[in-house]
C-alpha cells in the first residue's frame, strides 16, 4: 500500500498558507491511506528569546504553560508585517518531544484568514480576492473574524504514523512518523512522538491515525483510527520488504523520509520490539527519542 506523508499548506510570498487554502483549514485533507504526518494548532502569545531575533522562543498559552518554539521558513516575514506579538494567535505547528518529556513546536504558519486578508496586495498571491471580501464574496469583519475559529477547536493536534509502544494501563504511547528527503538527496531520520492515550496492544506496530489535545505539555488522544499493519523488515534472509512510502507532513519545513523501514533496535532485555507483543501481553519497553 502507498504511502504519503503531508507537510504545511501552500505557502504565499511571505510564507504563510495561500489565502485560498486558509479559508478552508490550515491542515490539508489526508490524500492517501497511509499518510504519514504530525501537524495541528496551538493559541498562545510567542514570546521570543531576544526581540531582535525572532527566531527562537516560546509560546505561552491561557493555562499559563509555556512551550518552548522555534519559528521557520517565511512565517518570520509575516510576523514582522502583519502580526501583533503581544497578542495571542492560532499558530500552525509541527510537534516534537523533548528529551525530558516535553512538547517542542515548530511554527510553520498562522491561522487567521481574517488578518491575512488585509496583508498587502503584493503579500497576496494572484488569485487572492480583495482584502475587503472573504472567499464568499461578503465583506470582512465579524464574519471574518468568526472564520478564525476552527472546527476542531484550539490545541488540535493530527498525527499519523506507526505505533511503535503503547501501555494501556500507565496511558503512555510512541508512534513513529518517517520523514521526506530534503531537495539535497539527505534523507532525515524518522522522529519519535510521545503521547498520551490508550490503545490495545493488538495494534502495535500498526498505522494509525490519531486525534490529540494539547494539555498541559502534553498531547492527549481523543480518538484513533487503525489503518492497518507496516510492513516491516525480514529478521532473517533476503533484504525484506519496503516499507510504505513516506509522505508530507510534520517537519522543519523540509519533512520527509526515508523509503525503508528501518531494523528495530532491541529492547533492554534483548528482544525485538514486534517479537515482543507477539509471545506475551506485556508491553514493550519505551523506544528513546
Amino acid at each position: 500500500m502507498a504511502v504519503a506523508t503531508q507537510f504545511a499548506p501552500a505557502a504565499t510570498g511571505i510564507g504563510a498558507p495561500t489565502l485560498s487554502s486558509m479559508r478552508h483549514h490550515p491542515i490539508s485533507p489526508v490524500t492517501e491511506p497511509m499518510q504519514y504526518r504530525a501537524i495541528g494548532v496551538v493559541r498562545g502569545v510567542y514570546v521570543p528569546s531576544d526581540p531582535e531575533q525572532l527566531t527562537r522562543g516560546l509560546i505561552r498559552t491561557a493555562d499559563g504553560v509555556e512551550i518552548e518554539a522555534v519559528v521557520l521558513g517565511r512565517l518570520l516575514t509575516l510576523m514582522r508585517r502583519h502580526l501583533n506579538l503581544e497578542e495571542p494567535h492560532l499558530w500552525v505547528v509541527y510537534p516534537r518531544s523533548k528529551e525530558e518529556e516535553g512538547l517542542h513546536l515548530q511554527m510553520v504558519g498562522v491561522w487567521e484568514p481574517s488578518t491575512l486578508a488585509e496583508a498587502e496586495p503584493s503579500d497576496a498571491p494572484p488569485e487572492a480576492e480583495p482584502s475587503g471580501e472573504s472567499a464568499e464574496g461578503e465583506p470582512t469583519g465579524e464574519k471574518a473574524e468568526a472564520s478564525d475559529q476552527l472546527p476542531e477547536g484550539d490545541d488540535y493536534v493530527s498525527v499519523r504514523g506507526e505505533l511503535i509502544y503503547t501501555r494501556p494501563e500507565t496511558g503512555d504511547l510512541v508512534v513513529k512518523v518517517r520523514q521526506q528527503p530534503r531537495p539535497d538527496g539527505s534523507r532525515p531520520v524518522p522522529f519519535k512522538l510521545q503521547l498520551k492515550g490508550e490503545v490495545p496492544l493488538e495494534h502495535l506496530r500498526h498505522f494509525v491515525a490519531l486525534n490529540l489535545r494539547r494539555q498541559g505539555q502534553h498531547l492527549q488522544l481523543e480518538s484513533f483510527e487503525v489503518i492497518g499493519p507496516v510492513a516491516q523488515r525480514g529478521t532473517r534472509g533476503g533484504k525484506g520488504r519496503r516499507d510504505a512510502k513516506p509522505g508530507r507532513d510534520g517537519g522543519s519545513g523540509r519533512d520527509g523520509g526515508s523509503g525503508r523501514d528501518a531494523k528495530p533496535a532491541r529492547d533492554g532485555g534483548g528482544n525485538k520490539p514486534g517479537h515482543a507483543a507477539a509471545s506475551r501481553p506485556s508491553p514493550v519497553s519505551r523506544p528513546s527519542l
